[in-house]
């Protein structure tokens, strides 16, 4: 395996993160400072809303599939004779997580079906939801329950802006980017017959994954996601002629763009993909491993709840009053520190709850968890805005 290919593995990930935490620890950061011995309040507040939300700490994985139990509502069985049809899950599921970066504080979506009203993650995954009950995503007349490549190449920020009921009053942030996205998805579909079969559906990945390997391990999972759907990110890294999707250049790393080492991977959207998959695999009756792999998800929920805790502070406090791109330093640099502290906090909440790591894997420790608090705190001190400013396009947060 050469450099280059170390960007796509969860293990670069895990090992450049902890050489910015050590770095940050060491005093050599230019824009944060951690402060460890915040950390034991910081587990024991997870903990605790892990038990709120989870009191008999029967913890589902952080996926795709809790925003679609919005209000309370187990979606799942609306689609009918699809509920348990893998590849329709999956169709579902890969074109929903694609839709799912930062829908700005203002947004909301109103459910005709439920009367019930959401924001945020939980609102962009309730209406694709619905979208795909309505066939949006479907270029079959008589088949609406699917997603095709055909249907996706022809999405229009218009044809969004109807699902996600934008208005003037109602923006959402990144809605072109978003539209851009599935167009792409739709291409690189069709660029894989091999897996995604002559209709170029992405539920096809499960007949493809199913026949390969007789249980699957969620890196292998990862791995296949990024060698197919690596070209629709648009964030316009490449290396030696390589999309690299969600991995950016930083000083801490090596001074030359021009070699691997220097980058540092995240690949957020593909991982919370992946986690996002598992579970139509478990449906299916086929055994999932190596869960541990995946790392935690470094987004502005997870990163917010060690800025908000004080885990992380910043050392210069003006720097969070400014708009940041997702190429920024001080953005890349607050990302891998939440991948490394969240491998750290990890077991701390495991030995609060008295829970293994089989138990209770990092999966649910996010769903438990991390995510939930980084949004309690965030609410409680902003009114739920992330705690650095970052203009998204809706690809990346």
């Amino acid at each position: 395996m050469n450099e280059l290919q170390d960007l796509f593995q969860t293990r670069t990930i895990r090992a450049r993160a902890k050489h910015f935490l050590a770095s940050a620890r060491e005093g050599h950061s230019t824009h944060f400072w951690i402060a460890d011995e915040k950390m034991g309040a910081c587990a024991e507040l997870v903990a605790q809303i892990t038990k709120e939300r989870y009191p008999d700490l029967d913890i589902p994985f952080h996926s795709r599939w809790r925003h679609f139990e919005a209000g309370g509502v187990d979606r799942r069985p609306w689609l009918n004779e699809e509920a348990n049809n893998p590849i329709a899950l999956i169709d579902l599921v890969i074109v929903s997580v694609l839709l799912d970066a930062g829908a700005g504080a203002q947004w909301k979506y109103l459910e005709k079906e439920t009367g019930q009203t959401f924001t945020r993650s939980e609102g962009l995954g309730v209406a694709s939801f619905n979208a795909f009950m309505s066939g949006e995503f479907s270029s079959q007349d008589g088949s609406k329950l699917q997603c095709d490549a055909k249907a996706l190449k022809s999405v229009t920020a218009d044809q969004l802006a109807k699902i996600f009921q934008v208005s003037p009053t109602n923006p959402l942030v990144g809605l072109d980017g978003r539209a851009d996205l599935l167009r792409r998805l739709g291409h690189a579909l069709e660029m894989h017959p091999e897996i995604f079969g002559k209709d170029a559906r992405p539920g096809q990945l499960f007949e493809h994954a199913s026949k390969r390997w007789t249980h699957v391990s969620a890196h292998q999972l990862l791995s296949l996601i990024l060698e197919t759907l690596s070209s629709i990110w648009p964030s316009g890294q490449a290396l030696q002629g390589v999309a690299l999707g969600d991995c950016w250049p930083h000083p801490f790393l090596g001074t030359s763009r021009a070699l691997p080492s220097g980058w540092m991977p995240f690949h957020k959207l593909s991982q919370w993909l992946t986690y996002s998959l598992l579970e139509p695999f478990m449906w299916s009756g086929v055994p999932v491993i190596g869960l541990h792999e995946l790392t935690g998800l470094p987004e502005y929920r997870n990163g917010g709840l060690f800025l908000d805790s004080g885990v992380i502070a910043f050392k210069n406090e003006s720097t969070q009053m400014a708009w940041h791109q997702p190429s920024d330093e001080l953005i890349v640099e607050w990302r891998a520190l939440t991948v490394a502290l969240l491998d750290e906090l990890a077991p701390v909440v495991r030995d609060l709850l008295h829970r293994s790591e089989e138990q209770m894997p990092l999966a649910c420790v996010l769903e438990g968890g991390t995510w939930a608090a980084g949004r309690s705190l965030a609410s409680k001190l902003r009114g739920g805005a992330p705690p650095i400013l970052i203009q998204s396009d809706g690809t990346v947060f």
